[in-house]
Formats: C-alpha cells, structure tokens, sequence
C-alpha cells in the first residue's frame, strides 16, 4: 500500500498526468538521510584513517540502546597502510604523533545555530580526549565532503511516495473519495468552519460572548494529535504509546514537561487502553485524523483557554462533547455543503488536475468508482465544476452518503438507487451499473456484485483509518492517502541546512555507540560534550520540520502512531 509517513502520497502526486512505478519514482533519489549517516559511518571505519580504535571490550555496558543502526559492529578499522596495528604501538595515538585535540573546528556550513565548539584545550595533552576528538572531526570531515550544497534538491513534493512497490501496470480498478481527495478545499473552509461552530458554541450552548472574539488559528494544530478528554490536553502520541515530550498543550499554551509527568504519574505513557479504539476514538483519549478535525482541535483549545484564563470553573469532558456538537451541526445542517456550492471558484483548487487524472485513467482501459459520504447534489456540482457535466461518465460505479467508516465492516445495509431527480427507488439491487448513482449500501455487496477483489484494486483516501486501513487489512485492496502535509515536509528536508544537520546527527549517534566501551573519566566528559550537541541537533531538525505551533507530525525520535497502517 501506498501510505505511511514517506510512503504517504501527496495529492499533487495523485493528481499528475503521467501515473508512473513508485519504485523508479521514490527509489534511489530519495535515499533516507539516516542510511547516509550510516554508510559514511561504516566508510570512516572500513579504510585507514590515521587513527586505530582501541579494543572493543565485550563486556562494557552501553550508553545507549537507541544506536543500532549504524552498522557492523565487528568491523575492525585499518591504518592508512591497510595493516593492523603494531603490538607495540599506543592504540590511542594518531598516526600523525599528534596528540593534541585539533584547534580549527570541523563545524561545517550546515549545522547553523548548534552551539560552537572550540577544539582547543587548556588542559593538558591527553591521548584518550585526542583520540576520540579526532574521529569526531574526521566524520564530520566525511559528513560535509558527501553533502555538497544542492545534493538535496532531487526531492520533489509532486512524486507517489509508496512503502511497498506498486506497479501501477497492474492496478486495474481505482477507486476515490471525494472530499480532500477528488475535491481539494481551500484553507477559507476551515476558517468558516471554525467561526460556525464558535458562535453555535455561544448561542446554543450559553458559552460567554467572549469566545467570540478568540479568531481561527489556521497554523495551531495538525492532523494525527490526540486529546485527552478528561485532562483537555492536546498533545502527540507516538506508535509506541508515548507522549513526545514538549507537545503537550493545555489551551493554547504549552505544557511543562514536568507537569505532564505529574499529570501522568510519572510517565509519558498512555495505556492502551485509554486509546484502545481502532479508529482512534479510545474512551478517554481521541485521534484526530481527517483534515476537518483541525479546526475542531482549534475550536478545542480555544475553550480551554478562555476558562483557564478567567479562572472559570469548568469540565474538560463537558466541553470537549459540547465542541464535538457544535463541528458535527456544521455537517448535519448542511452549512459546509452551501458554502462551496456557492462559491466553487473560491473553495475548491487544482479541479483541472482531478480532470486530467481522470481522463487518464480512462484512456488507459481502467475502471473508476466513488464512494463517499457527502450527498449526490454536492458531489455533482463539484464535479461539474472541476471536470464537466459527463463526469458520470468516467465513473462504473458511484455510491454516496456510504456513512464510512461502516460501509466497510456492515454486512446488511443495502443499495438504494437514485433516479435522475436524486429521489430514492424501492427496488432491489441486483448489479451496480455504469451511469448510476447509488446509495448507502456496504462494502461486502460491492465485492459481490463488482468482483473487484485483492491488488488489482487500488482505492486513494484522505483518512488513514476509517478510509484506508479496513480495505487493506480486510480486504487486501492497495490503499493510497492523499497528505497535503507532505509537500511543506519535501521542502523542508530537501533544505542543504536540514540534510547536513539530519546526517551528522546520524553520524554522531553512530560514533558514539562505536566508541562507548571506553569508561574512563576523559571518555566520559567527551561523552557528555557530544551528548549536548546531539539534544541540540535533534532540536533542530525537529523545529525545522514542525508544521504546527502545537505539536508536529514529523520528525523527533518516535513515529506517529498511524505508521504502518
């Protein structure tokens, strides 16, 4: 399947003109910056680099458990010569006879803003510091010699990211969504979607007028947090159950890491238990994992925030099911629907890329379907707008108001058709014709009277769970998610700064997992320098990938918890 954090595809990916092999696409250009790291950490070890390591003791306890992935470890490094080591030689000392710590930094042009370092010393000579700040410098030496500016560049936010190779040669059926995946919406949605439930909030709900004049966030929160209704506290969880420390929020300001570990009896693990549910919606902590939830979570913290700082007495739980009320109202009412179907031009974006993906695929002998929750008078004007008023026509089958996430595990509901007026038939359905529109229905009756089973289907959605996970882990059905998210993150680790500091990151955990048998009290200082400089350098990279104020979706030192669905 096609998703996951770098196998998720960006929707200017799924919307090119040319559907190409992942394999050619995402292959070799886009080699992960960590198997850089590794490889220029073996290459230092493997040829003779002027200064032999001392004898690994087996017994030595480790550092860290986190290092693993740089390499052999039973690799034995060379002098220049290509010759061990004599018995008599000092282990320590340089080829050179320089013992002294090197006095030009190597800190190259990318790691702007990590703390400098002074590689002089007041302190006497001393062969076991020399020693390790030698192979310090030569890997850095390495780092910057195979990272030249602009080697990063051949990143390209418009490309199919996938996780397992996918010949598209092979893919027969392409089934869509609609909403964030056929249609693409513009930020003013959110905004309107924000403001809507806001004042609902106050009129239906008695909240303070003050509320009012709190105004949407568009760049507070991303897709993939979690909130902890009971605590309303906003926050990321990893894959393994962890809260990242430094994304908690309580409100719209962030929360101690001291604080949370109190709120969590002193650990940022989150049973699983609370957070049991498969679509994220455990009994005390939710997921948010479609693009809509994002000014819900706005919404959320915004509450939060008026009560804490007017010192009001509240419930978290109250308010969280109260704003839960006020967003769903926005769809139920039909308030989203009318805004885009009267102004298309303003909300909907790239429709010409959409019609072009389609015509494409028809060319080419495949089969389409739809199936989405929104109602056929919205998907047709959409669609009319975006391809033409044939569009039914590149379409075998089109069912709508499906109410996922149950079209894909109810077994009874049935297919309704609709006439031409959009009215409901009585009769029963017996095939899914091309032309027709189709209603409700579920996912098991849709295999039985289509055959379309197994890899040769491949289906694009916008919501990781309740659009994707099921056809995959049920059904076998190749599954593509369309992340916008991805396009800001392609640039941004596509920046010379963000290479450089990534790798030597990488390098410099390897170096220290290599050389962590020696337990002396100068080893141990040295330790502590590079230890400093890698919290700095995980920092870095972290705030340059963030995507939000709140929390981000990127890179810190776990994955996010929807990889690997």
């Amino acid at each position: 399947m096609i998703n996951g954090r770098r196998g998720l595809c960006e929707s200017k990916a799924v919307f090119s003109s040319q559907p190409s092999s992942p394999k050619r696409k995402g292959g070799s250009a886009n080699m992960s910056l960590k198997t850089v790291g590794t490889a220029l950490t073996r290459s230092l070890w493997s040829r003779g680099n002027g200064t032999p390591p001392l004898p690994r003791n087996p017994k030595a306890s480790r550092l860290s458990t986190t290092c693993g992935a740089f390499g052999d470890h039973g690799e034995k490094s060379r002098h220049q010569s290509g010759e061990a080591p004599s018995p008599g030689e000092h282990p320590h000392k340089c080829a050179s006879g320089d013992t002294k710590r090197p006095k030009e930094s190597m800190r190259g042009p990318g790691v702007t803003g990590v703390r400098r370092r002074s590689f002089t010393s007041n302190a006497a000579p001393m062969d076991q510091r020399s020693y390790l700040w030698t192979r310090y410098n030569d890997l850095k030496r390495l780092v910057y010699d195979l990272i030249p500016p602009g080697a990063c560049k051949s990143l390209n936010s418009s490309v199919i990211y996938a996780n397992n190779e996918v010949n598209l040669a092979e893919v027969d059926i392409y089934g869509f969504d609609y909403d964030y995946t056929l249609a693409q919406y513009s930020n003013a949605l959110n905004t309107l979607i924000y403001n809507t439930a806001r004042d609902f909030l106050v009129e239906h709900f008695k909240y303070p007028e003050e509320i009012k004049k709190y105004d949407y966030l568009p760049n507070f929160a991303v897709r993939g947090l979690h909130y902890d209704i009971q605590k309303g506290l906003l926050m990321k969880i990893d894959a393994f159950h962890y809260i990242q420390p430094g994304t908690v929020y309580r409100g719209l300001s962030p929360l101690p890491d001291e604080e949370v570990l109190e709120l969590y009896g002193g650990t940022f693990h989150v049973p699983l238990q609370q957070d049991s549910g498969f679509y994220g919606k455990g009994p005390k902590v939710k997921q948010f994992m479609d693009i809509f939830s994002i000014p819900e979570m706005t919404l959320m913290a915004v509450a939060n925030d008026f009560f804490i700082t007017n010192d009001i007495e509240y419930d978290p739980v109250h308010l969280f099911k109260d704003v839960s009320e006020a967003i769903g109202m926005v769809h139920i009412k039909g308030y989203m629907y009318k805004w885009i179907m009267q102004d298309l031009d303003k909300f909907i974006l790239r429709g010409e890329e959409t019609d072009a993906v389609l015509h494409k695929l028809v060319s080419h002998g495949k089969k389409l379907f739809l199936i989405t929750n929104s109602p056929f008078s919205f998907v047709d004007k959409g669609m009319t707008h975006m391809v033409g008023k044939n569009w039914r026509d590149f379409f075998d089958v089109v069912i709508v108001q499906a109410d996922k996430p149950h079209f894909f595990t109810d077994c009874i509901k049935p297919f309704r058709r609709l006439d031409g007026n959009g009215d409901l038939r009585w009769e029963k359905i017996n095939s899914l014709e091309k032309g027709q529109i189709y209603k409700q229905g579920n996912l098991f009756d849709f295999l039985r009277l289509t055959g379309w089973r197994g890899s040769k289907v491949l289906y694009f959605g916008d919501h990781l769970y309740s659009d994707l996970a099921d056809l995959m882990l049920r059904h076998g059905w190749r599954t593509a998610a369309i992340v916008p998210e991805l396009d800001h993150e392609t640039k941004v680790v596509s920046a010379h700064r963000y290479a450089v500091n990534l790798t030597w990151l990488q390098a410099l955990t390897g170096l220290m997992e290599r050389l962590q048998v020696h337990r002396d009290a100068e080893s141990r200082d040295v330790f502590l320098e590079w230890q400093k400089e890698r919290e700095e350098l995980r920092v870095m990279t972290k705030n340059l990938s963030t995507l939000s104020s709140a929390a981000s979706l990127e890179h810190y030192t776990t994955p996010p918890i929807f990889l690997g669905v």
